[in-house]
């Protein structure tokens, strides 16, 4: 009996390890490295290209049912932060995202899925805009794995949203890029 405890925790312990991490990448992308123009907003004194990176995302825990994906600037001069993208209901299926799809003309995301309201008051991404002379800031761009769908529509603001996500989350990966003007 103690043996077959053994190498049934055994067997758990090697299925586990085995498992691929949650991981987020992303060609446009360098973790700790400084945002390319092409992603930059255009407006509010910055005149980037305000296209979305692509993304993709291996490794989602088993049980995933919906994911999301935000873009978040804890360094915004705000006291609560900037919220540059949040995408949600996005099929259990989707592994990555292309570049520009942020861009509400074009329908790049599953029709199912849903960008609302970023800080800049509208739907879709908004790239990184740092006020002038601050150092650079931290982009944090974020996929959740989420046990269900979040019951919310495109006008619903990031705070919302995270708050959904907080509730539903059952994994994430993140990839935090910076950028300063």
């Amino acid at each position: 009996m103690k043996i077959k405890g053994i190498a049934l925790a055994f067997l758990l312990s090697a299925s586990i390890l085995q498992a691929e991490p949650f991981q987020l990448k992303s060609p446009e992308l360098t973790a700790g490295k400084l945002i390319a123009d092409e992603q930059v907003f255009n407006g509010f004194g910055c005149t980037g290209g305000n296209v979305s990176p692509s993304l993709s995302w291996s490794g989602l825990p088993k049980d995933t049912k919906s994911i999301a994906v935000t873009v978040y600037d804890p360094d915004a001069p705000t006291g609560s932060g900037w919220w540059h993208w949040v995408v949600f209901n996005l099929p259990a299926t989707t592994m990555s995202i292309p570049a520009n799809s942020g861009n509400l003309e074009k329908n790049l995301l599953p029709k199912e899925s849903v960008q609302s309201r970023t800080d800049f008051g509208t739907g879709g991404y908004g790239g990184p805009c740092p006020p002038k002379g601050d150092k650079p800031h931290r982009y944090i761009f974020t996929v959740y794995a989420l046990k269900d769908k979040i019951g919310a529509d495109q006008n619903s603001s990031g705070a919302l949203i995270g708050f959904y996500i907080n509730q539903l989350k059952i994994g994430e990966a993140k990839l935090v890029a910076k950028f300063g003007r």
